[in-house]
């Protein structure tokens, strides 16, 4: 039986993206299509790396030509993936979409999210960098075993001088901590501290990132107002913790981003400190701050609830030691920080579908 182009991007139409709620063929997700007898080649273009959906819509689509084309056909299916943006793309124009990391409240682990949620898109082959806003309290040089390291920098030929983010595990990072001395404190006022912030944005060489994770202060102060009205941000991930002290925080948090003249998109909540499991008892889940609270304030703000992560001393002790969990592949922690990363990849996604470019 000779098979015609035709014949597989018709099979491939039954394959639909249940995201973006149309067939693989009309999203322009089909590429390179080769035929060579009963051989069947072509690329599979995702819209991140990160996508959770990968095996599946690889499956559909070998067993949509296989059943709509030729039983006996020889499917060889490459999987790639073009990484898409929010349609403003006037600043940043290397950088693909903005994530913002932020909660109402300190102390709930936001800083731990951020720096894992990167590392675990990285390690889905997407080009990650993580900005470091928490002016008073920064994390990321400790959690990166970065503490006293100091960016270099680079001049254009413009005479323009860019900062050089330091690469560790793959990843691209700035901080203000980087250009503070850990022991002291920094007594900057609003306006100093949204300029120095906005420089970590403008003033660095980034390159090419898929994604930029930006982890924030606790709060909705300046830092929160000067990131969101000075740059194109695709969307922001609200951590919290079970007790009702940090989700009432939480609540203003997540409302800020839908304030006029803001308006961000929210990709889901990650409820953090969810759950004890002793080591002695992995079967047993205590929920010694309370349950489903991150749950019922996403479905209260009807925005998606991304998932649970619990109280374990090795995502702290990894943190402190500079190797943060998901950088451990033997961990079970490592597997949850990866599908709350591919979740978070496809809300971006489902929010760009739209105005893609």
């Amino acid at each position: 039986m000779t098979i015609y182009p035709e014949q597989v991007l018709a099979a491939l139409r039954n394959v639909e993206d249940p995201d973006l709620k149309k067939d693989l063929v009309t999203l322009n997700m089909i590429k390179d299509l080769k035929i060579d007898g009963n051989n069947v080649s072509f690329t599979l273009e995702l819209t991140t790396p990160a996508c959770p959906m990968k095996d599946m819509l690889k499956n559909a689509c070998n067993n949509a030509v296989k059943h709509f084309v030729d039983q006996q056909a020889e499917v060889t299916i490459n999987v790639t993936s073009r990484v898409t943006r929010p349609m403003d793309t006037t600043q940043l124009k290397a950088i693909r979409n903005i994530v913002l990391v932020s909660s109402g409240k300190g102390g709930v682990g936001k800083s731990t999210v951020a720096s894992n949620l990167a590392i675990a898109l990285s390690a889905d082959g997407a080009k990650v960098g993580l900005i470091d806003a928490d002016i008073y309290g920064p994390s990321v040089p400790t959690m990166f075993d970065l503490v006293g390291a100091k960016p270099g920098a680079r001049e254009t030929e413009e005479g323009k001088t860019l900062i050089l983010p330091i690469e560790k595990y793959g990843i691209k990072l700035l901080s203000l901590g980087f250009f503070a001395d850990p022991d002291q404190p920094v007594p900057w006022r609003g306006p100093m501290a949204s300029n120095a912030v906005k420089q970590l944005f403008n003033d660095a060489d980034w390159g090419e990132l898929d994604y930029l994770i930006v982890d924030l202060p606790p709060g909705t102060g300046d830092i929160h107002i000067t990131i969101t009205q000075s740059f194109p941000i695709a969307g922001a991930v609200i951590v919290t913790t079970p007790q009702q002290v940090a989700l009432a925080d939480t609540r203003k948090g997540l409302a800020m981003f839908r304030m006029p003249g803001i308006n961000i998109p929210v990709l889901g909540v990650i409820e953090n400190m969810a759950y004890f499991t002793p080591d002695e008892l992995p079967e047993n889940k205590y929920y010694i701050f309370g349950k489903d609270g991150g749950k019922l304030l996403a479905e209260s703000f009807e925005v998606p609830f991304l998932g649970e992560i619990p109280i374990v001393q090795s995502i702290t002790e990894a943190g402190d030691n500079g190797t943060p969990i998901a950088l451990n592949k033997e961990s079970l922690l490592s597997v949850s920080f990866a599908t709350l990363a591919r979740k978070v990849a496809q809300q971006i996604a489902i929010n760009n579908a739209q105005t893609a470019i």
